[in-house]
């Protein structure tokens, strides 16, 4: 019985993005697998809460392999960062997970280990090297140093999309072999919210009104693109004077410039920024609005255009980087830095009702082809190769 050591930090230090990614992709994976020993560690100084901690299945009627062992390192992940990335000291992650015959680190870097523990590294997406302004200045600066050599040292390499595999090789010259896609998934519980007592208690909660809105996902920063979005919308707000456009996310870099945007065109009143959003109000949100805009200048996949998608929402995203393997023909598709094509797409999906109906359908097929439990059906695959089984 191999025993396979993860790092679950991000699942339990990140609410969204690859935070998500872990806890998902782990959870599918402990109720597939039957068979390995899973030993994990998170560094955070808080407790960590229950709902994070994954359990062990059964799936397939096989015995449960046991609940995965998981340690708490009581400090902040950046003190690892400092220990393994800046100093380069050679403490193996196995001091942490004990001994183990292969190590997954799901978030761009790969820590010491012993020589003869198999190594497998995710890498999400090339932003920090392809559009520098997608990271603070000193974050980018690391990455750049420290996720090539990552890439490197380890034995295989994981990619979220077909885009970032292509970025990989052509800009470090990584074996195409020596690296896997594996797509994200969907998870059931985003499905449309017709009750209406839930829609309008999102609505309350976020402050929206009963007003019809566009939506928007994603932290602000400036990769995100949203002062586009919000100069493509100006004249859509004045075709439709109910409506407003609603961008939700935490606040991450160089956001002043987009919180700003509004008021210099004119239109504060009819773009709102809500914050982070919560988990549990993401799917009667987007069943919510009248449809998703996802202008990102570049993403290692997308996840809320799927969630979107499987929620009954059209979708207009742009057609740079992953994005248009996770669109297909399910959603319009625009050009990140033309403000016109979205102005123009928005406004097709508006007011074309037969075009809104299709890409709902086309939407539904579209999200069948992602999935958590394909996903981890691949990882253990790779797995299983690494481990020679």
């Amino acid at each position: 019985m191999a025993r396979i050591g993860i790092d679950y930090t991000a699942a339990v230090q990140q609410s969204a993005g690859i935070g998500r990614y872990v806890r998902e992709l782990i959870a599918a994976l402990l109720k597939l697998d039957t068979v390995h020993q899973y030993r994990l560690f998170a560094a955070t100084p808080a407790p960590i809460p229950a709902s994070l901690l994954p359990a062990a299945g059964s799936a397939r009627g096989g015995p449960p392999a046991g609940r995965p062992r998981v340690t708490r390192l009581p400090f902040h992940d950046k003190w690892l960062m400092r220990i393994w990335h800046r100093a380069r000291l050679p403490l193996p992650v196995e001091l942490v997970t004990g001994r183990i015959d292969l190590f997954h680190s799901p978030d761009f870097t790969l820590p010491p280990t012993l020589p003869r523990t198999r190594t497998l590294l995710t890498v999400h997406d090339l932003s920090f090297v392809v559009d520098p302004d997608s990271a603070d200045e000193r974050l980018g600066a690391f990455l750049r140093r420290v996720v090539p050599r990552s890439v490197h040292r380890a034995d295989h390499v994981l990619a979220d999309s077909q885009a970032a595999k292509q970025d990989l090789v052509a800009l470090w010259d990584t074996p195409p072999e020596k690296i896997t896609v594996i797509y994200c998934g969907v998870d059931p519980r985003f499905r449309p919210v017709a009750d209406a007592d839930a829609l309008r208690a999102v609505r309350c909660r976020y402050g929206l009104g009963g007003e019809p809105f566009i939506l928007s996902l994603g932290t602000l920063q400036p990769r995100k693109n949203y002062r586009r979005l919000i100069q493509a919308f100006a004249p859509l707000a004045s075709r439709f004077p109910d409506l407003s456009l609603v961008i939700g996310g935490g606040k991450g870099w160089d956001y002043d410039e987009i919180l700003s945007e509004p008021a210099r065109l004119g239109i504060s009143e009819r773009v709102r920024f809500p914050g982070f959003v919560a988990d549990a109000d993401l799917a009667a949100l987007y069943s919510a609005a009248s449809l998703f805009a996802y202008p990102s200048l570049y993403e290692g996949f997308g996840i809320p255009i799927l969630e979107a998608m499987a929620c009954g929402t059209p979708v207009i995203a742009s057609n740079s980087s992953s994005l248009p393997e996770v669109t297909g023909d399910a959603g319009l598709q625009a050009d990140p830095l033309e403000v016109g094509s979205w102005t123009a797409g928005m406004g097709r999906l508006l007011d074309d009702s037969a075009l809104r109906e299709d890409l709902i359908e086309r939407g539904k097929a579209q999200t069948g082809r992602f999935s958590w439990e394909e996903a981890a059906g691949q990882l253990l695959s790779v797995y299983r190769h690494l481990l020679g089984e």
